[in-house]
């Protein structure tokens, strides 16, 4: 079976569960596949928990990784689309670009930026995953985690990625109190030479923490002398007008 076929028939699988539990033999009618291949399909669907087995039952039902994978998409579309406008309105305040990103696993990724009229800009980083101890979003986002949390993460080796990247635990854990104190973060050039950023944490209603806005720009006009503490403020009034477009969706 070539590997294509075999990723038509998963997805014919899971189609056929859509609307709920079903048996091998109704799995098979829906998806158009004979009764020993729908079974074998299923069975390496619950290998990756793409699928499960209703307990008591014979029939199958759409797993939990499916299921979280889902709601991660669909949190992160919704996001993106409530704090597009604010990140239009940071970039142009700031006169830099202004991002979003969302944690995944121990890294954090950017899923939008907005970019400035500025002759030299950044690069676009949407789409790229960056260890949490090394960018200004991701230490917010590390910040807020539970102290065991923050502690697993730091019993793991960190990447330096500049001269200037915290890769010590004592240095990280006392960063991560001043932004739990401060409620934002900067980050200079410590993950890429020449680049500065600012980050604030987004609250969902329940107040955890799941997202940041950032801004950030070549280190030589960013921040301007003198301006940092005015930034973060309107960082962290972009946060707070996101947070609240997420309490009234």
């Amino acid at each position: 079976m070539s590997s294509i076929q075999s990723v038509k028939r998963a997805f014919d699988v899971l189609s056929s569960l859509g609307d709920g539990p079903l048996g091998v033999t109704e799995v098979a009618d829906r998806a158009g596949l004979p009764k020993s291949t729908a079974a074998r399909v299923l069975a390496t669907l619950v290998g990756e928990g793409a699928v499960e087995q209703v307990p008591g039952d014979t029939s199958y039902r759409l797993g939990p990784r499916l299921i979280t994978l889902a709601g991660g998409f669909s949190l992160t579309r919704s996001l993106a689309a409530i704090a597009r406008s604010t990140l239009v309105e940071l970039a142009q305040a700031s006169g830099e670009a202004a991002g979003l990103g969302m944690p995944d696993g121990d890294l954090v990724h950017y899923i939008d930026q907005v970019d400035t009229v500025q002759p030299v800009l950044v690069r676009d980083w949407t789409g790229a995953r960056v260890p949490l101890h090394a960018v200004s979003s991701g230490q917010v986002l590390l910040a807020f985690r539970t102290p065991a949390a923050i502690e697993r993460y730091l019993e793991r080796p960190m990447e330096g990625f500049t001269a200037r990247t915290l890769t010590e635990p004592d240095a990280v854990r006392e960063r991560l109190r001043e932004v739990r104190r401060h409620g934002y973060a900067w980050a200079m050039d410590e993950f890429e030479t020449g680049i500065s950023s600012i980050a604030a944490p987004i609250a969902d209603a329940s107040g955890e923490v799941i997202a940041a806005v950032h801004v950030h720009g070549p280190s030589y006009r960013f921040p301007a002398s003198g301006t940092q503490a005015d930034v973060a403020q309107v960082v962290l009034s972009a946060a707070a007008q996101i947070a609240a477009g997420l309490r009234e969706a």
